[in-house]
């Protein structure tokens, strides 16, 4: 198994980790100053970090088995970008020997902003900089915008740097005010992996983000946070009324699910499920299927996509206890392959 130490010949001289995120409730609308709901997994990334005197940054992911070399100053190809992009905004200016491994799946998990924050933990170490965990993670957001092409919000990077795993983090998308929240009492999260890859600046995701911004200027609103009535948005042109009628009802369930008992909230995870197949359109018939499969299991409360879709993984509140038992069935009716298996 490779390190820092069996590719680059030295140990390092900073390393850091950072998890990746699930989302129970608030897809899509942490770019409308919206609420969010999401929690920290278990599985998470690891960057260690060491200056290699040289006009390069020399990068090897483990997992991948790929080294990029990049010219000080530029920001590269793959998974570069992520990297180089934390590099530039922190100032560094001299060539680095960066390590990346981990175990957070890519596809609706957030693995690239693990792999962001878990760099700049390690950069944070690594140059004593004056950054908290807030400012940490909004840097985070401005690689995305800036290097690698994603308009995202900003739940992904705030959940890796600021979630656990033992409750979830509801978060206010537009003052970035922050608390924990319990899970159901009597529950637990189970996370399956579609088998559908996505990748997102290719996606509609940018497109969607586009869209809501232009419902929000026809309402002559700041956001569609601001809009808190679905009758509000009858006046919009078709297609945008449908994707602002999603992140207007979105936010009114992260809202309604605070305090609800486990079979309440699995309703609202099933409602965001149907908001955000037929609404705004950001699902997958393979993950559908699955979705199907987890809420018509007696030991799941409710289940939906998570992440910004078009395929990736699913998320569903379990029985406590049960979790493991209900995804070994609902994964032999779906499928080796990825596809529903009908009887």
């Amino acid at each position: 198994m490779s390190s820092f130490e069996t590719v680059f010949g030295r140990a390092p001289e900073a390393s850091a980790s950072a998890p990746g995120r699930v989302n129970l409730l608030g897809e899509h609308t942490d770019y409308q100053g919206g609420f969010v709901l999401p929690t920290a997994i278990p599985q998470r990334i690891t960057v260690s970090v060491g200056r290699n005197r040289s006009g390069e940054h020399v990068l090897h992911s483990a997992n991948s088995r790929t080294t990029l070399r990049v010219p000080v100053g530029e920001v590269g190809s793959e998974f570069a970008p992520y990297i180089t992009g934390c590099l530039t905004l922190s100032g560094v200016t001299e060539g680095l020997d960066v390590f990346i491994q981990g175990n957070v799946p890519s596809g609706g998990l957030s693995s690239s902003a693990a792999l962001e924050v878990a760099t700049l933990r390690a950069l944070r170490d690594l140059y004593a900089l004056e950054l908290d965990d807030v400012a940490l993670a909004l840097r985070g957001v401005k690689v995305e915008h800036e290097f690698v092409g994603v308009k995202c919000g900003v739940m992904d990077q705030m959940a890796s740097s600021l979630a656990d795993t033992t409750t979830m983090l509801l978060i206010d998308t537009r003052s970035l005010e922050r608390r924990a929240v319990p899970f159901p009492a009597g529950a637990e999260v189970l996370v399956i992996d579609s088998g559908v890859p996505r990748r997102l600046a290719e996606s509609g995701y940018n497109e969607r983000r586009a869209q809501v911004e232009e419902a929000s200027r026809l309402l002559d609103v700041k956001e569609l946070r601001d809009v808190t009535d679905v009758g509000t948005l009858d006046g919009l042109p078709a297609l945008l009324q449908k994707r602002a009628r999603h992140v207007v009802s979105e936010n009114a369930r992260v809202l309604a699910g605070l305090g609800e008992d486990a079979a309440a909230f699995g309703q609202l995870m099933n409602a965001s499920h149907a908001s955000l197949r037929d609404d705004y359109e950001v699902s997958h018939p393979q993950v559908d299927a699955l979705v199907a499969l987890l809420q018509a299991h007696p030991d799941i409360f409710g289940a939906r996509m998570t992440g910004a879709g078009f395929g990736g993984a699913v998320v569903a509140l379990a029985r406590a206890g049960r979790a493991a038992g209900a995804a070994q069935d609902v994964l032999t009716q779906y499928g080796p392959d990825g596809r529903r298996v009908v009887p």
